[in-house]
């Protein structure tokens, strides 16, 4: 006779607790298969209500004429955010529909919807714009004080390259207006040196850079005389 293999040996050692567990081992493997089912189910409705979300914003986008209100395109788009929470395109309506609310004028409304977008999603793909988006609503509330304090949040708590040198042409910008015209050098030669070759932001720096030297220059050469 054949000596049985390893594993027909250790199912031939086992089976006697098998027997005296048949019922234990059946209730656990139908939970088992439940909470697959269960996962599946979840993974299946994820995947249609991702479906579903998409499908809305693409809609919104192509039937909303380009002359509506900003306002109306801000209702539009929260209603998306609102119906698909926790879907990407939910997401950007989300965004979407707050920037609107910052084209309509309706500034402290946006800051509120991008502080609520920042809140829920603090480390998601879109904070740095939402970030950017608190900062630029105070800002336009002439709270210059706070929106500075925001953008240089974006600059420094943010991987987002694009969204920080953004911040960093807001702060130039205000810089300039409060006559801290080093200051606002500074920022605009800050985003040419970190910016590859040929970008359109490190472009328009470079460009505000070469006004501001020119302004200073005077000042300089002032200050060298006897």
């Amino acid at each position: 006779m054949q000596p049985p293999d390893a594993p027909t040996a250790f199912l031939f050692k086992l089976w006697p607790w098998i027997e005296a567990n048949r019922n234990r081992l059946i209730v656990g493997g139908v939970m088992v298969v439940i909470a697959g089912l269960l996962v599946w189910f979840y993974v299946s409705a994820q995947e249609q209500k991702e479906i579903a979300a998409g499908t809305a914003y693409t809609q919104l986008a192509l039937s909303v004429p380009e002359t509506a209100d900003p306002g109306q395109w801000a209702d539009a788009y929260l209603k998306i955010a609102n119906e698909y929470p926790g879907t990407l395109a939910g997401r950007r309506a989300w965004l979407q529909g707050a920037a609107a609310l910052l084209a309509a004028g309706k500034y402290a409304d946006a800051q509120a919807q991008f502080q609520k977008f920042l809140d829920a999603h603090p480390d998601g793909d879109f904070s740095a714009s939402a970030a950017l988006g608190v900062a630029a609503s105070l800002e336009a509330l002439g709270k210059l004080d706070l929106a500075v304090g925001a953008y240089q949040r974006v600059v420094q708590g943010f991987p987002d390259v694009v969204a920080a040198n953004l911040a960093r042409l807001a702060l130039a910008r205000i810089a300039g207006q409060q006559g801290k015209l080093t200051d606002a050098l500074n920022f605009y030669e800050t985003i040419v040196r970190f910016s590859p070759p040929g970008d359109a932001l490190a472009s328009e720096a470079a460009m505000r850079s070469v006004e501001l030297q020119t302004k200073l220059a005077p000042a300089k050469s002032t200050a060298v005389k006897p």
